[in-house]
């Protein structure tokens, strides 16, 4: 009788365990880089890095960059802009689409003084800047009533 009994608990066992299964799913989750930036990363005011090894200043080139982006959609940003090209200082404003983590980017403005050959000077920049965490590279080349301007900027977020 034991031996039927322990038989029949034996049989019991394994019919019970071909019935439950077991499942061990495992995901590891972390911080992934996808090679894109949000919109709210050009968010705020960006200002030019002093550059001490520009203190004579190229004549072809802008410095002194000042970006307040305020106006924002999902894929650009736009707002006041300001910059010292050939030794003019021009206001106005400028806007950048972002793709990824570069920025197509454009900005006009004018200055105004009676000391220009034409007053109101007018200036146009246009690049690809590229953006890191707190800081945009800034490529840029174009015109104002003082000459054509190209050059480098980079800019820090305040």
């Amino acid at each position: 009788m034991k031996n039927y009994i322990l038989a029949f608990v034996a049989v019991v066992s394994i019919a019970a365990a071909g019935c439950v299964g077991f499942e061990h799913k495992t995901s590891v989750t972390g911080p992934t880089s996808t090679g894109t930036s949000s919109i709210d990363s050009l968010a705020g005011s960006w200002q030019s890095v002093k550059d001490a090894s520009s203190i004579i200043p190229n004549p072809n080139t802008c410095t002194d960059f000042h970006w307040n982006a305020t106006s924002m959609t999902a894929t650009t940003a736009s707002g006041a802009f300001s910059a010292s090209c050939n030794g003019v200082a021009f206001a106005g404003t400028a806007s950048g689409t972002l793709s990824g983590t570069t920025v197509a980017w454009n900005a006009s403005g004018a200055a105004t003084s009676s000391s220009l050959p034409v007053s109101p000077c007018s200036i146009g920049l246009s690049g690809t800047a590229e953006l890191g965490t707190n800081s945009i590279r800034v490529p840029y080349s174009g015109t104002t009533c003082v000459g054509a301007v190209s050059g480098v900027q980079i800019l820090n977020k305040n």
